[in-house]
């Protein structure tokens, strides 16, 4: 009989114990768990603004041996189609969508004087302020060329309201702001009119 009591009585022991235990497990605050941060929202389409540029440009203006900028509203994109006779109907459309451009043309000396830091500031300025990345590419036949091509693009809807086309070659870099209420197709017909450089577009059109 006094074995068996002292059974019950360890065992009792035990399981208050294990009560114990996990009661102040339970009571213990959990450290709070890290949380990524949101990602940027897209800047509303009023909120598109042409003459703005990231910080970094200024730096890399210092460092061009050459520089342009411009800035083209409707009134003026309008005019300028008008004096050119070379448009098809599908650019000529694109054109009537626009509500303006602006560009700026940087020119280098040589090869390695834009400061690839500055260069990349530029790139993540525009994910900052919530721009849709829409494609890189690359290529030139030689390699004074060979330029990366980068377009953000600012989508209500199906529709772009803004775009941005940044081109770095070894000795140049052109970036143009576009704003209207475009399908990516226009965008596509705008290349090389008003500063808006070329480039490869498949992966824009295929919304990829």
């Amino acid at each position: 009989m006094k074995s068996l009591c002292a059974a019950v009585l360890a065992l009792s022991s035990i399981v208050g114990a294990n009560l114990a235990a996990g009661s102040a497990f339970a009571q213990t605050p959990r450290s709070p768990q890290p949380t990524a941060p949101p990602p940027a929202a897209a800047p509303p389409a009023s909120l598109i603004v042409l003459d703005w540029a990231p910080p970094a440009l200024d730096v890399l203006s210092a460092q061009a041996a050459a520089k342009s900028s411009f800035t083209l509203d409707r009134t003026m994109l309008t005019a300028v189609a008008g004096l050119t006779g070379d448009m098809d109907d599908a650019t000529r459309q694109a054109i009537a969508k626009l509500d303006g451009v602006s560009v700026h043309a940087l020119r280098f000396a040589d090869i390695g004087l834009a400061d690839p830091a500055q260069i990349e500031a530029i790139r993540e300025a525009y994910h900052q302020r919530g721009w849709k990345h829409m494609l890189t590419t690359t290529g030139g036949e030689t390699p004074l060329q060979n330029a990366t091509t980068d377009v953000w693009v600012v989508m209500e809807g199906t529709n772009l309201r803004g775009a941005v086309v940044l081109v770095q070659s070894p000795k140049s870099l052109t970036l143009a702001t576009v704003k209207g209420n475009l399908s990516p197709v226009d965008l596509l017909h705008l290349r090389g009119h008003f500063g808006i450089p070329r480039f490869e577009g498949d992966g824009l059109a295929s919304g990829k």
